[in-house]
């Protein structure tokens, strides 16, 4: 049986970089690609920042998860 609050929650995370370059022509044809991970609730009550390889900008960025 699963718990009412699962101590373990699935979160998605965005790329910031992307978010702040939206007026760009190039950047709002492409597909925005998100991560998704577990994190702990009980630990982590903030949220996550993670460093991670965007395609869009084609470099490692911050990724921060979405609410």
């Amino acid at each position: 049986m699963a718990k009412a609050k699962d101590i373990r929650i699935i979160i998605t995370l965005k790329c910031t970089e992307c978010n702040k370059n939206k007026s760009d022509k190039i950047q709002s044809k492409r597909k925005q690609i998100t991560y998704s991970t577990t994190k702990n609730r009980r630990n982590t009550p903030e949220r996550l920042e993670l460093k991670k390889f965007c395609p869009n900008c084609n470099s490692h960025t911050l990724q921060k998860e979405l609410k």
